[in-house]
């Protein structure tokens, strides 16, 4: 009888075996395996590159740390202050942490797990006699598990978190790019508004000789008090505007703050001397649109994000199939603690377990579920690549059109000046109408005022066009490149 039981535990176990060993040979990553899009980008841009703009190939040099080109070592200050203080770029580090940990978790489930028990149990009991009776019984035990992963939803799973920190890595040199990029705008609109601010002061100090002027003329019958009240009202104009710009001066340099990681007021110090708004350089190369497509982050965060969810289809279809998992445990049960192999016994049990769902009514609508994200995260990075090449050609028109409009804007600032100074001698020679003096000043200021704020964009469009490149990002560690996701027409 014993060897009878002996050979069926052996025909067992070889039939389980010879089980596991074709489940193992059959073993696969269900799904589909990701392959990058095929996306095709313009040999060119539509826009046509002139005042400076190159299609010559861009320096990753010059590129990584862009706002070196403005020469501008206070702008450069700031820039290592924001990499090293931004809150958003502090979030975005944790965020790639959260991630890394999330794909640490998902590749756990490759191993087995391993859970150790134990319990001590006390009895007591009474007779009606008024005799008693109780014991104490302590128990421990070993248990093992591991689910194969024959059909690979494990591995998908881990695909899956693989691709999502990727893409975390990739939206922390996204936030990068924007906050270099949002750093350098506030920098220039402070320049912009002093030296708005200077125009506005220098102009209020010639308006307010001409008031003292018309003054002493109506003193002495030369002119009526009309020209005197007209130029009171210049003058207060002027003066009005102040308030506004100094505004506008506090809130950038605020923001500035912020950007930094740091309290409103906390770089004033730094930035209340005026100084010269940044010049763009001479050439900025911007390449060609396949170029931007591969170094884009947004873009390249979009791709890993379809690639994650690519493999995510992968874990839900892994529910069809059967699971294999492998089961074993060791158990002690004694009645004394202090001489166990007196009372002790013990029990050994292990083998493998295959559970197939037969009908579960969710696992098919997941599936679709699963797939319309797919889709979903492919169109999402579709719309990623147009939006970037949509950014990068109006940055394109804005640098080039905005160069002309400063330098018409100049030239009507040089002819101003020159038509103030002939109106206020023609005046005094009593040649002309006082009219003449105010309209030649009020020009005079208006044109100053757009200048300088011409000025500030042509180098805020040129800061937009760097971001637009993806500039900045590589000032960090680079990852590995990416597979290739984009094909020059």
């Amino acid at each position: 009888m014993d060897a009878l039981q002996e050979t069926a535990c052996v025909r067992r176990a070889s039939w389980l075996c010879e089980v596991l060993a074709a489940l193992m040979l059959a073993g696969c990553a269900v799904g589909t395996n990701y392959v990058p899009p095929d996306t095709v980008a313009p040999a060119t841009w539509h826009s046509q590159l002139e005042d400076g703009l190159a299609a010559k190939a861009t320096e990753p040099q010059t590129l990584a740390s862009w706002w070196v080109a403005l020469d501008d070592p206070g702008l450069s200050r700031l820039m290592e202050r924001a990499v090293a203080g931004n809150l958003d770029l502090k979030k975005a580090q944790s965020r790639i942490r959260e991630a890394r940990a999330r794909r640490g978790a998902a590749k756990g489930a490759f191993f087995p797990t391993f859970d150790a028990t134990g319990s001590a149990t006390w009895s007591r009991a009474g007779a009606v006699a008024g005799a008693s009776a109780g014991g104490q019984t302590h128990a421990s035990s070993l248990d093992a598990g591991w689910e194969l992963d024959l059909f690979g939803g494990t591995r998908r799973s881990v695909e899956a978190a693989q691709a999502n920190l990727q893409a975390s890595e990739e939206d922390l040199r996204d936030v990068l790019v924007s906050l270099l990029a949002e750093t350098a705008l506030n920098y220039v609109e402070v320049r912009t508004f002093q030296a708005r601010l200077a125009a506005a002061e220098a102009s209020l100090r010639a308006q307010d000789e001409t008031y003292q002027l018309t003054g002493w003329r109506c003193q002495a019958g030369l002119d009526d008090e009309l020209a005197m009240q007209q130029a009171r009202y210049n003058l207060e104009n002027t003066r009005s505007q102040m308030p506004t710009l100094r505004t506008g001066l506090e809130e950038a340099m605020n923001r500035i703050a912020v950007l930094l990681g740091e309290p409103p007021g906390k770089v004033h110090a730094d930035l209340e001397r005026p100084e010269p708004i940044p010049v763009p350089p001479p050439e900025v190369a911007v390449g060609v649109p396949a170029d931007v497509m591969r170094r884009r982050p947004d873009v390249r965060r979009a791709e890993r994000e379809l690639a994650a969810q690519t493999a995510r289809v992968g874990v839900a279809t892994a529910e069809l199939y059967p699971k294999l998992t492998l089961n074993g445990s060791v158990g002690l049960e004694t009645l004394s603690l202090s001489n166990p192999s007196s009372s002790a016994t013990w029990a050994a049990s292990g083998g493998p377990r295959i559970s197939w769902p037969i009908f579960n009514a969710a696992v098919r609508p997941n599936i679709e579920v699963q797939s319309a994200l797919q889709e979903q995260a492919l169109i999402q990075y579709e719309a990623a690549v147009l939006s970037s090449l949509e950014e990068v050609e109006n940055a394109l028109v804005a640098y080039a059109q905005e160069q002309r409009k400063r330098d018409s804007l100049r030239e009507a600032t040089e002819a101003a000046q020159e038509a103030v100074e002939l109106a206020r001698y023609k005046y005094q020679a009593g040649l002309t109408d006082f009219s003449n003096v105010l309209d030649a000043e009020r020009s005079l200021l208006s044109f100053q005022d757009q200048l300088n704020q011409s000025s500030g964009t042509v180098t805020s469009n040129v800061i937009r066009l760097y971001k637009a490149l993806g500039g900045g990002w590589t000032s960090m560690a680079i990852a590995p490149a990416q597979p290739e996701v984009v094909k020059q027409l």
